[in-house]
């Protein structure tokens, strides 16, 4: 019915999804990415491969016989925030059995994002993902992905940090959800309580960042703002880059600011040009 309704408005196609925009943002940078999901037999599944295959994304894509490739509706109202219509597709089909684990057996990071958390057949398969992760030294980071997610999954979302997560990445609304604090700095300390490093991102107002008993405050960087799709991802990208490439986190959190700053700049989710980070030295 949405597609319908917007079939004469003016549209373009671009990758999406979380996880994929991290990693893409990571390639950007110059790191190796593996990605590991589900599409469908159809246009968009075909797209979506070309496209990893261009932005240099190492991939194991399942396809399925059942479900389209996964797509959202996305619409950029004037204030330059975005809301979503979302059709998860074939994403919610992706099983454990599915799983091959040589991609990540090769990594130094496993990045997850919160809403996999939250589809019967993907959680089964993130518990199985995970397990291996733990058993062989790898970090793992998630996105929390969304303030009433938390809410809706709290007592499980707060488990599996704690038993599991090395990294976590969240906006202010979701640092609140998550911790019940009203305030910024100390909703990032009690989410370092039970992680290793914990990145609350604020927007125009930069970011902190927590690791052991060191805060950075991060500053933003200015820009004209297009849109803000994607740019939580490519914050992401600049902290998990630095972390695999022995940037000193506060170096990292600035250029995890700078990159995401690129993204708000432009209409897709993702980087279109390589990256230069040299204002940033």
């Amino acid at each position: 019915a949405l597609h319908s309704k917007i079939e004469e408005m003016k549209k373009q196609h671009f990758p999406g999804g979380s996880v994929s925009n991290t990693l893409a943002g990571i390639a950007n940078l110059g790191g190796k990415t593996a990605f590991f999901g589900k599409i469908g037999k159809d246009p968009h599944g075909e797209m979506y491969e070309t496209i990893l295959d261009k932005e240099g994304i190492r991939f194991n894509l399942v396809k399925c016989d059942i479900a389209k490739t996964g797509h959202s509706i996305t619409f950029i109202t004037p204030d330059k925030e975005r809301t979503f219509a979302t059709h998860l597709g074939a994403a919610i089909n992706l099983k454990k059995s599915e799983f091959i684990d040589q991609d990540l057996l090769k990594s130094k990071i496993l990045h997850l994002e919160g809403y996999q958390l939250e589809l019967p057949e993907v959680k089964d398969l993130v518990y199985h993902a995970v397990d291996i992760a733990k058993q062989n030294n790898i970090k793992i980071s998630i996105d929390l992905s969304d303030p009433a997610l938390i809410t809706r999954n709290l007592d499980q979302f707060k488990s599996f940090v704690k038993d599991y997560v090395d990294i976590v990445f969240v906006n202010e609304l979701e640092a609140r959800a998550f911790t019940g604090k009203d305030s910024d700095e100390e909703a990032l300390v009690e989410i370092a309580k039970v992680c290793e490093t914990a990145c609350v991102k604020l927007g125009e107002k930069g970011s902190i960042i927590k690791q052991g008993d060191n805060i950075y405050k991060i500053q933003p960087y200015s820009i004209s703002p297009i849109s803000t799709v994607g740019a939580g991802d490519m914050y992401a990208a600049g902290i998990l880059y630095g972390l695999t490439h022995n940037l000193p986190l506060e170096s990292a959190g600035k250029l995890a600011s700078y990159a995401a700053a690129q993204v708000v700049a432009q209409l897709p989710a993702r980087l279109t040009d390589k990256l230069t980070y040299d204002p940033i030295k």
